[in-house]
This record gives C-alpha cells, sequence and structure tokens, in this order.
C-alpha cells in the first residue's frame, strides 16, 4: 500500500534512534520513497551514513547543502512529501513543535509541511508523564498531528514505565492506515465552497466576516486524500492551498455564487463551507468615500445570492449537498430549519457559544444533523481532525 508514497523520516536525539534505520528498511521494502532529515544532536546515536545507505537517499542535517553556497529548502521538502514521520521524537523536538520553534532544518520543514505528520515520542517514564510533555501533546495534537503512542517497557535508565517509541513493525502498520486508507470516493467530483467573501464598499473598503477558510480548505484536502476529484472555489484567505483537482479563486459572493453554479451539475457531492456574506452595497463608489462626502454614514445594502438555495432548486437525485449554520440562538431550531429549506443532505452546526469553536481558532466543536433526523454531537477537536470525521459522515451516508 506505501508502493510510490513519499516519507520525510524526521530523526531526533534520542538512543531510540537505532530503532529508525529498522524502519527506513521496512519503509524502502513496502515501495516508498524515503528522506531522513536528522537533528544535531542524532548524529550521535547513529549515523547519517547508515539512515543514506537505506534510504538510498542523502540524509539531510543542516541547511547549508556544501560549501558553495547551496541550501536544503525545508519548503521543498514539506511540499515533496506525502507524509512526515518524526521517530523517535524526543520531550524537547515535541515541545518544539507544540510552540512553533524553528532553529533546525527539521522543525523549519515540519513548520512548512502541508502533508500529515505522525510522531513515535521516546523518552523516560518520568519524562513522558510529566505535565509539560502531556501539555505538548495535547497541543500537537490539537494542530492535527497523529501520535504512534508509546509503549511500556524497559527504558535506557534502567527503569520500566512508558516512554519506549513503538516498535518499527508498529510503526508500519500506523503509517499504513494513514496512507494506505481506501480511496473510497475515486471517482467522485466534489464541489468545496471555503472562506469569506467580500463585498466592496469602494475601492478601499468592503463588508467581510472572521472566516479564515481552514475547515473548508481541511475538509476539501482529507476528501481528495479519500480520491476524489475536489473542486474548491475559494473565497480571500491567507492560508496556503490545499492540493486539490481544481481552485477557483473569487472575491464576492457573486463571483462564488456563479462559479459554484457552473460546476455543480458535475458534482456529485457539494460541501458549502463557505462564509458568505448575506449583504452587499447597493451602490459600488469607483472612487473613495470621504468623510465629507458620505450621508451621515449611511450604508444602503442589498442581499447578495442565496447560493446554498439557489443551488438546492436544481440538486438531482444523485447529488448529496452538506450546508454548513454557524449560530448564536437557537442553534439546533436553526440548523434543522436551515437543513430543509435549502434542500441539504446533511448539516454541519457550529455554536458561537462553544469556547475554541468558530472564527478565528485551530479547534472547532460541531453537531452533525441529517434530513432523517438523525443528530450525532462531536467533541472540540482540531480543524483537521473536524474535517476527517464530517467526511467520514458523507461517505457513511452515500
Amino acid at each position: 500500500m506505501l508502493s510510490g508514497k513519499k516519507i520525510l523520516l524526521g530523526v531526533t536525539g534520542s538512543i531510540a534512534a537505532y530503532k529508525s534505520a529498522l524502519l527506513v528498511r521496512e519503509l524502502v521494502k513496502a515501495g516508498a520513497e524515503v528522506k531522513v532529515l536528522m537533528t544535531p544532536d542524532s548524529k550521535a546515536f547513529i549515523s547519517p551514513l547508515t539512515l543514506s545507505t537505506l534510504s538510498k537517499n542523502p540524509v539531510l542535517h543542516s541547511f547549508q547543502k556544501n560549501d558553495s553556497g547551496e541550501w536544503n529548502n525545508h519548503v521543498d521538502l514539506g511540499l515533496w512529501a506525502d507524509l512526515m514521520v518524526m521517530a523517535p521524537c524526543t520531550a524537547n523536538t515535541l515541545a518544539k513543535m507544540a510552540n512553533g520553534t524553528c532553529d533546525n532544518l527539521l522543525m523549519a520543514t515540519y513548520l512548512s509541511a502541508r502533508c500529515p505528520v505522525m510522531i513515535a515520542p521516546a523518552m523516560d517514564l518520568d519524562m513522558f508523564n510529566h505535565p509539560s510533555t502531556q501539555t505538548n501533546l495535547d497541543t500537537v495534537k490539537k494542530h492535527g498531528v497523529d501520535i504512534i503512542d508509546a509503549e511500556f517497557g524497559e527504558l535506557a535508565s534502567g527503569l520500566e514505565g512508558k516512554g519506549r517509541m513503538a516498535e518499527p513493525i508498529g510503526i508500519m502498520e500506523a503509517i499504513d492506515s494513514r496512507l494506505g486508507k481506501k480511496k473510497v470516493l475515486t471517482g467522485k467530483r466534489v464541489l468545496v465552497t471555503a472562506g469569506p467573501t467580500r463585498e466592496a464598499i469602494d475601492p478601499v473598503r468592503y463588508i467581510s466576516n472572521h472566516s479564515s477558510g481552514k475547515m473548508g480548505y481541511y475538509i476539501a484536502a482529507e476528501l481528495e486524500d479519500h480520491g476524489a476529484e475536489v473542486i474548491l472555489v475559494s473565497g480571500p484567505t491567507s492560508i496556503s492551498p490545499p492540493p486539490v483537482h481544481k481552485i477557483i479563486n473569487v472575491v464576492s459572493a457573486r463571483e462564488m455564487f456563479e462559479a459554484s453554479q457552473s460546476c455543480f451539475s458535475k458534482v456529485d457531492i457539494a460541501v458549502l463551507s463557505a462564509a458568505v456574506s448575506d449583504y452587499s452595497p447597493e451602490k459600488y463608489s469607483e472612487t473613495k468615500i470621504k468623510k465629507e462626502e458620505s450621508s451621515g454614514g449611511e450604508l444602503h445594502l442589498k442581499k447578495t445570492p442565496d447560493i446554498a438555495s439557489e443551488l438546492g432548486k436544481t440538486k438531482t437525485n444523485g447529488q448529496f449537498v452538506v450546508g454548513f449554520a454557524l449560530e448564536t440562538d437557537n442553534e439546533e431550531a436553526n440548523a434543522l430549519k436551515k437543513l430543509k429549506s435549502k434542500n441539504f443532505d446533511m448539516i454541519v452546526l457550529n455554536s458561537l457559544n462553544e469556547d475554541g469553536a468558530g472564527f478565528g481558532y485551530e479547534t472547532n466543536k460541531i453537531s452533525i444533523f441529517d434530513k432523517d433526523n438523525n443528530r450525532k454531537d462531536f467533541e472540540l477537536k482540531s480543524k483537521r481532525e473536524v474535517a476527517k470525521d464530517i467526511v467520514s459522515e458523507i461517505i457513511q451516508r452515500i
């Protein structure tokens, strides 16, 4: 299942680094292409030559490639990989991941990577159980990192307890599970809308909202990861685009409506996660409006196209449409009303009353309703994990 997969293996300064050689050998035997990144401290535990020989690729451990001034491009490495695995991952590297500390090539690549990331912690039992380490593990989980749990056993200190790095066979199983997932959406075309829209008042000002686009981007990436051909219609965002089949960048609600309408009849699934502005100015000023020119600061608005409603009117029996509701009051009632009126098959409810949910957070807490009156509530999770839950629910229903 790993044939042709591109894997970055990060090796950090732990006695468990000797297991990295076995892991590299197994990955290569499984058909994966492996590139190894080492921290400076890890070279005291295992030779770069060993890992280079087994991986059949140069081992990288510093930004500078050679004396000519060439450098190892961490951005390119992060874009190259299908998966990044840190095994072993020390308490030191874990802390850097949790806090965004970037003082070596491995950390720079981690912070640049768009692919999934997995870590296999390795440390003494008291270090592993320390509240700081547990907090850091929780933090990276919220960032979407998969944890290959440490094992119980004899440690390098002579003590016995939890902290041993998982054995290579266990890490291989976790990697295979992550990358070898069945492409159940192969042959399906999916429309995803994401991000905010901007409704121009004049060349300087606009009406918008606080949406970052992250939720929709994670959903698009997860759908593509399951084999779907994703068309992402995105409003203006500051985040990197996900690896999907096609991206259509728009600005206004009218542009998003036209782009969505143009491809809706050709898709099997539509996920309408964009935060579309409900109103736009009645008149657009070609020049910046001055204070003295405005009529008491009044701004007259008109409704923007109701994308969900218009698409719902043309939905065929073979299409599955997912909507979103972000509510502050009467959350369930408003979500169910929207589910019916927009002709959705499923709706995802976000409540702004939940701590850590909604705009501006790396986490989200959702409830999902379908047209058969089923409800499912989820715990607060990273938005990447929430995207997995949403896509899983879509797959179950189609």
